[in-house]
């Protein structure tokens, strides 16, 4: 793996980490609907006004619909799936469901032929899994049927983003990771636009909503989106999307830091954890060769 592609994974953990408490006010201000409809055009709309200042020529190649079906399963089936269900299941689940993302990758890369699974990224993915489960741990939730639908809805979303990375990288790799970005924030925030009559804006935003809105759709979708495609289109989407693992611990030290949550020992194995399965998975553990034998003739 080179050094400027560790360092966008890094980039996209950190952000991404982070992103969560800028989410939180989001959904507070604009509903669970308004905040992904309204992220996505203004991550989509951003670009476009980028693209026009730098007069950069966008070559998007392909058929429009294979940017839909990214836009919605990566965009919009994502990040619906996990702002309606998380409220259900609580936080400490949907984390838990979220890290299957990279294991549903690895296994449809295997099924469409696009990647070869080795036995170092396989255990290195489900040490990365065996992490999560240790760093948030399971709620004491009672199995109701809204708990249900809330895990039933976080997988749905695990599945989209898997999905729609794999098919990106199978579909849009010719493509460059700007266009595919704004083509796909933008198809996401016109489909689940109509679901803002179902669920409206629950108050009246103010000043500062509309800022953090800004900072989380433009730096922390629009730009960590353009480096996430490139990504898979240059180390592939099962490595790529192997990210989640760490932006879970980068969120949970973050509470720990900045809102006072306490992390046990149990917790702090399972960060070690992650990241030996993210090293693993990322081949950044060098591989221990063999000798050859030497026969005297």
């Amino acid at each position: 793996m080179k050094a400027k592609d560790l360092a966008a994974y890094l980039f996209l953990a950190f952000t991404w980490g982070v992103s969560f408490l800028v989410l939180v006010k989001v959904v507070h201000s604009f509903g669970w609907v308004g905040a992904v409809t309204f992220r996505c055009l203004v991550a989509g709309s951003a670009l476009g006004i980028i693209a026009a200042m730098l007069r950069k020529k966008l070559q998007f190649g392909v058929r429009w619909h294979h940017f839909a079906i990214v836009g919605a399963t990566t965009v919009a089936g994502q990040l619906i799936g996990l702002s309606f269900g998380t409220p259900l299941i609580g936080t400490a689940m949907a984390a838990i469901l979220v890290a299957s993302i990279p294991i549903f990758s690895m296994v449809m890369a295997q099924l469409w032929g696009l990647e070869r699974a080795t036995p170092r990224s396989m255990a290195g993915l489900l040490l990365g899994f065996t992490g999560i489960v240790m760093l948030v741990g399971f709620p004491s939730a009672p199995i109701t049927h809204s708990f249900i639908i809330g895990c039933a809805a976080c997988l749905l979303a695990s599945l989209s983003a898997a999905f729609g990375s794999n098919y990106a990288s199978l579909h849009l790799k010719g493509v460059g990771s700007f266009e595919v970005t704004m083509a796909s924030f933008l198809a996401g925030g016109l489909m689940t636009m109509p679901l803002l009559f179902a669920v409206p804006v629950p108050v009246r935003p103010q000043a500062l909503d509309y800022l953090f809105l800004l900072i989380l759709g433009c730096g922390m979708s629009a730009l960590t989106y353009v480096i996430y495609f490139r990504l898979v289109a240059t180390i592939g989407a099962t490595k790529t999307i192997s990210v989640e693992f760490v932006v879970t611990l980068v969120a949970m030290v973050i509470g720990a830091l900045l809102l006072g949550e306490h992390l046990s020992t149990l917790q702090l194995i399972g960060s070690v954890i992650i990241f030996c399965g993210c090293a693993l998975a990322l081949g950044l553990i060098p591989q221990r060769r063999t000798p050859a034998l030497e026969l005297d003739i």
